[in-house]
């Protein structure tokens, strides 16, 4: 697509600027073709400014940046993946077993904590609830004779034997009733508001953590044993990365380093960890031990098991950088695009050197609405006075990684000047038809 919008710009400027010459080669006289013809003005400056209209701009998606200090050249590469914390991690299942009733959540979909994903149907539920009541009603009963037999007790009226049995079906009642209330909380019935009017028999399966559900193994209708899995939930908000790191390597390491990373599969986005523990034994099978580092900033797009490429900051030495897509090369030199006022500086510069060619004055060519000091304009001046002006910076390119490029700059530009990272070759491609057309 970027290929076609290309061709499109390209062609678009090639028609503008054939129409531009031939209407001036109408316009001149032939006074001003011999004016020229006195003398040979090849203007050998490379054309280093020009500009896009907003429309240009919107087309090619023109993004900005600034020149930024990155960590490239003391730094240590490593491969490694996105994981996520044991305790980040849940297994839903249920105490009990029964018929799935319904479900409302999809896989993908965030949970919060107390969520209620699944119901079921259990005939057992509705026996607890019977049993749990009739104790209620029994332990009233074990409480009076109780209290009647330990009066007598002390009366001598009653043997010691039946004090004793009223005594330990007192205690038999209230652990039964105590079991059972457990129980039913645990399968989220309130046992206080609990009454023959309002046994339920549909039980909630409920999120245990906040997060997305990666899987779903149930369907309406399907019947699920005690303690089967039924969902698996994940938080990403404690992501942290785990890198793979050789023990020839491992000396360099320390927690509280910085590490860079990019999605292996997906390199255009830098995102930044801390580390916060070495392990001290070697993965399985190789001489790799595993860095922990937590994740910083915004971790949207990132998920659990995804490949990294990593590199870690081993001292605080920076360079400057750009992204790679800031970069455009042509006929072997390197650079970058800054956001100009335009070409006046550089025009001012240029106007006040002698024009004197050979002993040729401009003066002695002048013409009638026409001189040759606004012909040189005309050629020096890529951009036009509308849209936004686009200077080139030759540079030197260093050490390329993590989606960056250190970079020496050969020109001075302003200090936190903007520059283009996305769709310099668009502005080079405009700049090098441009230039091709003063040529002829």
């Amino acid at each position: 697509m970027n290929r076609y919008i290309l061709i499109i710009i390209v062609s678009l400027i090639s028609l503008l600027t054939s129409c531009h010459q031939h209407t001036e080669g109408d316009g001149h006289s032939h006074g001003t073709e011999d004016a020229h013809a006195g003398h040979s003005h090849e203007n050998t400056e490379d054309l280093t400014t020009t500009s896009l209209t907003d429309e240009q701009i919107k087309s090619i998606k023109l993004e900005y940046g600034k020149i930024e200090k990155k960590q490239l050249t003391a730094s240590l590469k490593a491969n490694g993946l996105l994981r996520v914390p044991n305790n980040n991690r849940a297994t839903v299942s249920s105490l009990f077993s029964g018929v799935i009733k319904s479900i409302l959540v999809q896989t993908g979909k965030n949970v919060t904590k107390g969520q209620v994903i699944a119901t079921l149907t259990n005939t057992s539920l509705i026996n607890m609830q019977e049993e749990y009541l009739s104790i209620t009603a029994k332990l009233e009963l074990a409480q009076l004779e109780y209290e009647r037999q330990q009066a007598m007790k002390e009366n001598n009226a009653s043997a010691l034997k039946t004090f004793q049995q009223a005594a330990t079906e007192l205690k038999t009642l209230k652990a039964r009733k105590a079991s059972l209330k457990t129980q039913l909380n645990m399968a989220g019935i309130n046992t206080k508001t609990l009454s023959s009017e309002n046994i339920q028999s549909v039980l909630s399966i409920k999120s245990p953590i906040s997060g997305a559900i990666s899987t779903l193994n149930i369907n309406i209708g399907s019947f699920v044993e005690t303690n089967t899995a039924i969902a698996e939930i994940v938080d990403n908000s404690q992501l942290h990365v785990d890198l793979y790191v050789y023990e020839k390597d491992l000396y360099k390491l320390r927690n509280g380093q910085t590490i860079h990373f990019t999605l292996t599969n997906n390199p255009g986005k830098e995102y930044d960890a801390d580390i916060y523990s070495i392990s001290n034994t070697f993965e399985p099978n190789t001489k790799a031990v595993s860095v922990h580092a937590t994740v910083k900033g915004n971790k949207q797009g990132l998920i659990d098991g995804m490949s990294i490429t990593a590199l870690v900051s081993l001292e605080d030495a920076t360079v400057e950088a750009v992204p790679v897509s800031a970069i455009v090369n042509h006929e072997g030199q390197d650079y970058i695009f800054i956001v100009t006022n335009g070409p006046a500086a550089n025009q001012d510069e240029h106007d006040h050197e002698g024009h004197d060619h050979e002993g040729h004055n401009h003066d002695d060519h002048n013409h009638e609405g026409h001189n040759h000091d606004e012909d040189h304009k005309e050629t020096k001046t890529t951009a036009s006075p509308t849209g936004t002006f686009f200077e080139r910076i030759p540079i030197k390119r260093g050490t390329t990684d993590v989606g960056y490029s250190e970079i020496t700059l050969l020109k001075d530009v302003p200090k936190d000047v903007k520059i283009v990272t996305n769709g310099a070759f668009f502005i080079m491609a405009k700049m090098t038809n441009q230039g091709e057309a003063h040529e002829h």
